[in-house]
């Protein structure tokens, strides 16, 4: 009498297929989500619906921050230009206490809560809460700047010369 002998795991016998290594013999019948599983998907969820405010927060106000330098560095661009155009000298100004600035007439842009104003400007251009930059008609101006800081500390400093007139801006940290 003859068997056959497999020479492997894998090859088959007289009775049919050898089992393979590695394969469960019964299958489960329903395959969905454990209650480990269940728990540390919502556990995730529930952290990142618990950060979202607070990124959302921070967004908000650096965009504010960034809104206000820009409008600010524009207002002063377009006080000089007025002044050149006019031949009249046009005051840029801010009002720390209403909290708006803008050239002379057009103080329409609104200071947000999280940004702070400090100005450096010369002595007859400060008025009650606040003061302003004195563009004239020559290109020049009183001088000055204005230094735009976020909650941190952190900001710039738009600086006006007094000679040119001319508007930069540069860093300011804490």
């Amino acid at each position: 009498a003859r068997a056959r002998t497999p020479t492997s795991a894998m090859a088959s016998s007289s009775n049919g297929p050898a089992l393979r290594p590695g394969r469960p013999k019964a299958r489960r019948a329903f395959t969905g989500f454990t209650l480990l599983e269940l728990i540390v998907a919502f556990a995730v969820i529930a952290l990142l619906l618990g950060l979202a405010p607070v990124a959302f927060g921070k967004l908000m106000e650096t965009s504010q921050y960034r809104s206000t330098v820009r409008h600010m560095l524009a207002g002063l661009t377009a006080a000089r230009q007025m002044s050149i155009q006019t031949g009249q000298s046009t005051l840029f100004a801010v009002d720390m206490e209403k909290r708006v600035f803008g050239p002379q007439g057009k103080m329409d842009q609104t200071l947000p809560d999280s940004v702070d104003v400090r100005l450096v400007i010369a002595g007859l251009e400060a008025g009650q809460g606040g003061g302003g930059i004195r563009f004239l008609p020559g290109g020049g101006a009183t001088g000055g700047s204005v230094d735009v800081l976020r909650r941190s500390g952190d900001g710039v400093r738009l600086r006006v010369d007094w000679l040119l007139g001319t508007v930069t801006q540069e860093p300011i940290s804490r």
